[in-house]
Parts: structure tokens; sequence; C-alpha cells
């Protein structure tokens, strides 16, 4: 069973946040709802259709040859993989390489306490190019540098706290997106330490995040995607992030929280619930597929959009 909570926030958070390209067009009531969707309704959602992938342990190596490097890697993809190109791991995440963009399509990681956790310092790590990545299609620091945006890590480090390697491995470019510094300093920093709070509550905790390129309306009445690229190497400036939270509780239910921000500035006393969109809004514009991988393993899935509990 697939239900729905959301509320009016829906139409004040993501109409002023997300713009047109998630979301004008749904129309929500001001109290709160929940609605039942079939799977019919889901298979006729206009996405690009990707295999599906039961597991992790389905995943043995990453292109290039490497080998599976450990048990948090594997453990993350326990919901399957949104797509499947250019999967890469790392000693605590699971990443698709976009080498177009430069940058990750997606990142997949398992918080836990005792991941948050350990000796794991900081200060001991730089950003670093990904050479498993080709020349042509990575991103540098020199990219980065006088470019006016932070290097915003999509697994964040301060989730890998539990061992050194671990934390070394978030540094890498290819785990890093242009960011607005304001949001990646604030708002965004924000919705990454409610995601850590929430190993305290939920049995465990998965977060797939990533870059979205959204398209706007210009004077001429019609609707272009429109980004940014800095550096030699072109490395694509996405408009908007979006983060998808999938909780498990003890009796095995399942909840979904999916959050878009645009990469501006975002005033940090704005509510994080006022991100929360529902899951079909970013499946359709990321050409990515969660439900159907996530329905696989449970039988119970509430999706919490904004003002929902």
């Amino acid at each position: 069973m697939y239900r729905v909570i959301c509320s009016k926030w829906f139409v004040s958070g993501v109409s002023l946040t997300v713009g047109a390209a998630i979301g004008a067009s749904l129309k929500v009531d001001s109290t709160d709802r929940t609605t039942s969707l079939s799977h019919g309704l889901l298979n006729r959602v206009p996405v690009i259709p990707i295999p599906s992938v039961d597991a992790a342990t389905d995943l043995t190596t990453y292109q290039g040859g490497g080998q599976m490097v450990g048990s948090r890697s594997t453990a993350a993809m326990k919901y399957g993989f949104p797509s499947l190109t250019n999967i890469k791991t790392r000693e605590s995440y699971v990443t698709s390489y976009d080498p177009r963009n430069r940058t990750a399509a997606w990142v997949i990681e398992q918080l836990s306490p005792d991941g948050l956790n350990g000796p794991s310092d900081r200060t001991f790590c730089d950003f670093k190019e990904d050479d498993t990545v080709h020349v042509y299609h990575r991103a540098t620091n020199a990219d980065y540098r006088g470019s006016g945006f932070d290097r915003g890590h999509l697994a964040a480090a301060a989730n890998h706290k539990w061992n050194q390697k671990a934390m070394d491995d978030t540094f890498y470019l290819s785990n890093v997106s242009p960011q607005n510094p304001n949001l990646n300093q604030n708002a965004w920093n924000n919705l990454e330490k409610y995601c850590r709070s929430l190993t305290k509550h939920y049995m465990n905790v998965f977060v797939c995040t990533g870059p979205l390129y959204l398209p706007r309306l210009e004077p001429d009445g019609k609707m272009y995607v429109k980004y940014q690229v800095m550096g030699r190497n072109n490395v694509a400036v996405p408009t908007h992030f979006f983060k998808v939270v999938i909780l498990e509780k003890q009796r095995g239910e399942v909840e979904l929280r999916s959050y878009v921000m645009p990469n501006t500035p975002v005033d940090n006393k704005i509510p994080l619930e006022r991100f929360l969109v529902p899951i079909e809004s970013i499946e359709r514009a990321s050409g990515l597929l969660f439900v159907p991988n996530i329905m696989k393993r449970t039988n119970s899935l509430l999706a919490i959009t904004a003002g929902g509990k």
C-alpha cells in the first residue's frame, strides 16, 4: 500500500522555491489529507524506464573493474538503484556519475548512529579529482577556483565519521556539485543535520541526493532548461538539488520524504517542511525511479509531503 500525506504547505513552499517545473500544475487541499495511489497510477507516470534492480547484492563491481569495498556501501543499496549508468562504489556510498555534467547524477548512503561518530578528522581531507573518471569528463579543483560556488558535498562528510577512509571518499569531486555558498552553509546544511537526527528515531535511514536541471518559463512564453557551466571543463551548475530520505520503522513500515531546494540563497528561517515535494515530482524531473524499487521491499509505504507528520 502506497499512501501520500500532504497539506497547504505544498502550495506555498513548492510553488515559491521550485517553481513551475515541479508542481505548478498540481493542486492540493488546504487541509491535511491522505490519498491512496495504486500501482496502476505509478505505471502511468511518464518517466524514463530503467531495468529494475532488487537489491545491492546484485552489485559486485563498479565501472573500471574494482571490487565492492565493504558492507556499508552494499547495505546502502537495499532499495535498489534509481538508474544504472556509470555506477561507482566507495567506502560508505554508491554513486551514478554523469560525465556530461561532470558531477554525480545521484549518491546513495545509509546513515547510522555509529557511522556518525568516530575518530575521523575533516582537517585531514582534501578535495581531489576522481581518477576513475576519464580526464575529459572529470571536474578539477581549478574549475571551482574563483567561480563563486562552494564544492557542495552530495554525501556529506559529517555522515561518515566512523572511518577516515570513508570520510576521505566524500571529498572526491565526483561526490561534489557547484552549490551556492549561502545554500550550502545554511539551509542545505540544516537539511543534512536533520537527516542525521533521524537516526535517533528510525531503525534505518537511507539518503539519496543529487542535482536537478529544471526548465524555466522565459519571456517568449516557452520553457527552457538553462544552467551555467564553469571552469575549463564546463562543470554544470545545477538549478536545484534533491534529497530523498527512506526511513525504516521497527515493524517494517517505510516512510519516504522528498526535498527540493533551489541552488540560490535560501532564508535560513524557512522550515524544512516547506521544501517537501511529492516523490513523483523528483522522478519526473530527474529521470530516476524510486518508488517501484521501494515497493519491492515493503507493502507499507507512507510518503510525507509538506505538513505531514
